[in-house]
């Protein structure tokens, strides 16, 4: 069966610069083993699929899938499917605020100057991070306990552990090894500098450690605790993917109501049909 198709550059204004997300926007009536393997052959980070919402609140709901496993919930692919969604003539319930439904619940959606943007939904696990781990984590990326700042869980649904070091150049400096974790790493920029803050990430996909270009979800999970820390103060801009060669911008912004708001460009790049 023919279905509509989007492949959509996340976070970055300048076309195939971001984090690329494929959109199936007729995906009801699939099977998750279905869903699940046409995400392996895609091979991104993530592919995702629209189907009729569950929750009569919603506009309609998000199944999110990478090469290997079903998330609950994931940034960049929320502005990718909103985008796609939007694009193929979805028109939000509210005026103004798209209610997209995922594995995590409700996650509103807005259009702001710098694109759309989703509301970050709660972490589902904070808190410090075992002594143990933090060393592998160290070791994994190269570096030594001493050049970790601090460490948390910023767990929203991909199952984050952030690190913080003192430099956006220590970040960039890393050569990560394989550790089984997904592990966030995020340095201050200089005072100087357009953005606030560099950051990477990195997930363990069949055995390798894979680098995501850029990361909605973490970029929330942060938010989130640097804010709470006194370590930064919204609204800030992170840069992500320069260790890829991309120039990805994350947008972080304060709200009294929603809490933390995630954003950044979108655009198209492929629009079609798949035979699934």
């Amino acid at each position: 069966m023919q279905r509509r198709f989007r492949q959509v550059d996340v976070f970055s204004s300048d076309a195939c610069r971001g984090n690329p997300v494929a959109v199936v926007v007729d995906g009801d009536g699939l099977t998750t083993d279905r869903m699940q393997r046409f995400a392996a052959w895609t091979n991104l980070s993530e592919t995702t699929f629209l189907v009729p919402a569950t929750d009569p609140g919603a506009d309609y709901r998000v199944r999110i899938f990478t090469p290997v496993a079903e998330l609950p919930f994931a940034g960049h692919p929320t502005l990718g499917s909103c985008h796609a969604w939007l694009s193929a003539g979805g028109t939000p319930a509210a005026d103004g605020t798209v209610a997209q439904q995922c594995g995590a619940g409700i996650v509103p959606v807005r259009r702001t100057g710098d694109g759309l943007a989703f509301a970050a939904p709660p972490l589902r696990r904070s808190g410090p991070v075992d002594a143990g781990l933090v060393e592998r984590i160290a070791d994994a990326v190269g570096i030594g306990h001493d050049d970790i700042v601090d460490a948390q869980w910023v767990d929203n649904g991909p199952g984050w552990v952030a690190v913080l070091l003192g430099s956006a150049e220590a970040v960039l400096a890393l050569r990560p090894g394989f550790i089984d974790a997904d592990v966030g790493v995020v340095g201050p920029c200089p005072p100087d500098a357009d953005t606030a803050f560099e950051v990477r990430a990195f997930f363990p996909v069949n055995g390798v450690m894979v680098e995501d270009p850029v990361t909605g979800s973490l970029n929330a999970g942060l938010a989130q605790w640097l804010v709470d820390a006194g370590r930064a103060a919204t609204p800030y801009v992170v840069r992500q993917g320069t260790a890829l060669g991309r120039e990805g911008r994350v947008h972080l912004t304060g709200d009294a109501d929603r809490g933390f708001w995630v954003g950044g460009a979108t655009s198209t790049i492929v629009s079609g049909t798949v035979d699934l």
